[in-house]
């Protein structure tokens, strides 16, 4: 079996790659059967010359190739037909903006593996990249702090080598007296949570955080099940609230009113209440004035976040009064860190981490007959058709909603 790494093609540019030298080697010494061809190219995070100091071929064309490895949508005009590509090809939701790519998918008789629905027997994710968003996306979530409240500065965190220099900055600083709110106990809510326990944060419990003040910086971390409570009066339960996410109503104001810096990390299902309205954040007693938003739903559950931002301009404002984007610096207005794409900061170690489960969960199933269905659960087109785990995007490759 000959895997290739692809080229990132899409813009802007994404360094990360499925499998890192260090990680290619390991699959190399487990699989004798098994061979890895690197597509050169000038962006990735590992130099070319990285994969050829381990013997790993670097090569210009990956027809050679039966699976072809990449992050990013390939575009496409390099889409080779007949191959079998691994990539997050967000279509599973029916974007509209890449029907065009699954609709050449399936005329090139493409085999398409979505990253995303990589999952094990009971529907867990696999691989991906969420505790490194969670991990940049507090750190960005401090420096807009810093930044709306003129009281420190922080670098970029695509200027810093990996995760222990984004920690090395945090400990350079001194956060006043705040209540920090962190929303979700996944991979994007736990990543935050390291930031937040490396920084030495004392973190509270719900009570504490809703009835006391401190001397000292603190954060409290809650799930769906503190911030919803279903409408009937009935005791709720997380697993109740993702079966039945329209019996619950939000209780996530009664936070709002004592938070001073909120960090979005949670999933957000359809159906689900939002957790503040743009009515929430016009009252008196909302209180939030920072929000790092590593969900990122645009006009969704977290009402002030109406756009995406980006690497290079990662912070803007909202005015709650006229519901529109206004200066982060202004007093009234909450500052917004919404990046959509947070791991592409921290390229190595997302990387390294990914290329890791990568290894560990999907590449023994070319060698096994794919005995616990990896494979075949992944993939969403066949032999020009799309499978039956995913013939709902019929209607959206025909043209339909």
């Amino acid at each position: 079996m000959k895997f290739g790494i692809i080229r990132e093609r899409k813009n802007p540019p994404d360094r990360r790659v499925v499998l890192s030298p260090s990680a290619c080697q390991n699959v190399l010494s487990a699989y004798p059967k098994a061979e890895i061809l690197v597509e050169s190219s000038p962006i990735r995070v590992f130099a070319d010359k990285e994969y050829q100091d381990l013997g790993i071929p670097v090569v210009e064309s990956m027809e050679p190739c039966d699976v072809l490895l990449g992050v990013k949508e390939v575009p496409i005009d390099a889409l080779i037909p007949n191959k079998k590509y691994f990539f997050f090809s967000h279509t599973i939701k029916k974007q509209p903006y890449n029907r065009d790519l699954l609709r050449a998918i399936l005329k090139k008789n493409i085999e398409l593996y979505d990253h995303e629905v990589i999952t094990n027997q009971k529907g867990q994710r696999l691989v991906a990249f969420g505790r490194y968003a969670g991990i940049v996306g507090a750190y960005n979530g401090i420096r807009a702090c810093g930044l709306k409240f003129g009281a420190f500065q922080l670098p970029k965190a695509e200027t810093l080598k990996d995760q222990q220099a984004l920690i090395s900055e945090l400990k350079k600083i001194i956060l006043p007296n705040i209540k920090i709110l962190l929303t979700g106990r996944g991979r994007v809510g736990n990543g935050a949570k390291e930031m937040l326990d490396a920084m030495g944060l004392k973190k509270v419990t719900v009570t504490d955080y809703l009835e006391d003040t401190f001397q000292e910086p603190v954060y409290c971390q809650i799930d769906a099940s503190e911030y919803n409570k279903r409408k009937d009066g009935i005791r709720g339960s997380k697993t109740d609230f993702f079966a039945n996410p329209q019996e619950y109503r939000s209780n996530f104001f009664r936070f709002a009113k004592v938070t001073d810096f909120y960090i979005a990390g949670h999933f957000y299902g359809d159906g689900a209440p939002y957790l503040y309205t743009r009515d929430d954040a016009k009252h008196p007693e909302f209180k939030i004035k920072v929000v790092a938003d590593i969900s990122c739903d645009i006009d969704g559950p977290v009402a002030s976040t109406i756009r995406p931002s980006t690497v290079a301009d990662p912070v803007y404002g909202y005015d709650a009064i006229s519901e529109s984007e206004t200066d982060y610096r202004k007093p009234e207005s909450i500052a917004v860190m919404a990046v959509d794409n947070l791991p592409c900061e921290l390229p190595r170690d997302a990387s390294a981490g990914f290329g890791e489960a990568f290894a560990k969960h999907v590449i023994p199933a070319f060698f096994n007959q794919d005995e616990d269905g990896i494979l075949e659960r992944a993939r969403m087109t066949h032999n020009g058709k799309l499978t039956p785990r995913f013939s709902y995007l019929q209607d959206y490759v025909d043209g339909g909603e």
